[in-house]
């Protein structure tokens, strides 16, 4: 009995030392930002800064995730729907090749270790060394190029060893059956998620596919907070606008049926007609009839003058000096691989200059 006695003091000072060394370590995890703590602000993967620039009230939102939420998220292997049947990638892909060539921009906005991209055109006159394109390029330490001017080149795709090549039903048809043989291959069905005229579907699809649904989601929200501003901001422009896409020997009206970001999402009213719902090519003189208030250039030689614009022709004659965009000086050269292409980085940048161009009209 007499022992009791004596230990129950060491007893309850044990206990309490304890207590307090457990508070202090909670205390310095908390501050810290331990693993456990910041678990919920990232996918895991996915840096702090995966959603990229400009999803502040986005990435907020994201920060309160539960570790396990996001833990879900990534879980790897993950079965995917593809053409011919469902698609299991057994592990997170650190190499992924997207070989349709509208598919660029939207790969850029994950975060992967390893990129490969076939491209529209040739790798000189790629946008990846732009300003715009630069921003998400730069966070993906290996780029590579496996096609140009559309076509998929599968030495270089070999060469390249993705772990999981992403291709288009359609675009690629010609090269499906050698793509499996290469790496793990999800085709997406072009006639249900179509790049050209529904990027965010296509960036949603291909969250689901890298474990990255958080940083699609960030992203499109993003982009429709800042369509939303800049709808506002246009709220007082009055007159029709048509944008044009200037190549070296011709001239192409791009219809509102193939611009509903700009005109739906914007408030823009597109002129009259049938050629300026679908689009069309057009001469001077069409032009003239359709005579807009307001005329988006978008230049694909804007970034090499060295090439041709068709609208050249065009600056002595009295049809265009008659114009009224051109006679109130409410003419605006862009660039038009950019300002005018279907993706997301495309379209955001796009937003943003047609906004800043056109509410100078309003000053």
């Amino acid at each position: 009995m007499k022992y009791r006695f004596k230990l129950w003091p060491a007893l309850v000072g044990l206990i309490m030392l304890l207590t307090l060394l457990s508070a202090c370590g909670s205390g310095d995890n908390a501050a810290s930002g331990s693993p456990s703590a910041a678990a919920g602000t990232s996918v895991p993967g996915e840096s702090a800064g995966a959603s990229d620039s400009g999803a502040s009230g986005s990435a907020a939102a994201g920060a309160g995730a539960s570790s396990a939420a996001a833990g879900a998220e990534a879980a790897f292997p993950r079965t995917v729907p593809s053409v011919g049947g469902d698609v299991t990638i057994a592990e997170r892909p650190r190499k992924v090749a997207v070989v349709h060539w509208g598919y660029t921009d939207s790969l850029l906005l994950f975060e992967l270790a390893s990129a490969g991209f076939a491209l529209p055109f040739s790798e000189k006159q790629s946008l990846l060394g732009t300003e715009q394109y630069k921003a998400y390029a730069d966070k993906i330490p290996d780029i590579q190029i496996v096609g140009e001017n559309t076509e998929v080149n599968l030495e270089k795709l070999t060469a390249y060893g993705p772990d999981l090549i992403i291709a288009g039903n359609k675009t690629n048809e010609k090269v499906l059956p050698q793509l499996s043989k290469i790496a793990t291959t999800v085709v997406v069905d072009e006639s249900k998620i179509d790049v050209w005229s529904d990027w965010p579907a296509l960036v949603t699809e291909f969250g689901d596919i890298l474990g990255q649904e958080r940083t699609a989601a960030d992203y499109i929200a993003a982009y429709r907070a800042e369509v939303a501003a800049a709808r506002e901001k246009l709220s007082g422009l009055n007159g029709t606008v048509a944008f044009l896409q200037v190549r070296d020997k011709t001239v192409y009206l791009q219809g509102s049926d193939l611009l509903k970001d700009y005109y739906d999402g914007l408030g823009l009213r597109a002129p009259e007609g049938d050629a300026a719902k679908r689009g069309a090519e057009l001469t001077l003189e069409g032009l003239s009839a359709l005579d807009p208030d307001y005329l988006i250039l978008g230049y694909f030689n804007y970034h090499d003058s060295t090439l041709a614009a068709f609208t050249d022709t065009w600056q002595d004659s009295p049809i265009w000096n008659n114009l009224k965009a051109v006679k109130n000086g409410h003419t605006y050269d862009v660039d038009g691989q950019m300002v005018l292409g279907y993706g997301p980085i495309d379209r955001r940048t796009g937003v943003k200059v047609i906004s800043d161009s056109l509410s100078g009209a309003l000053k």
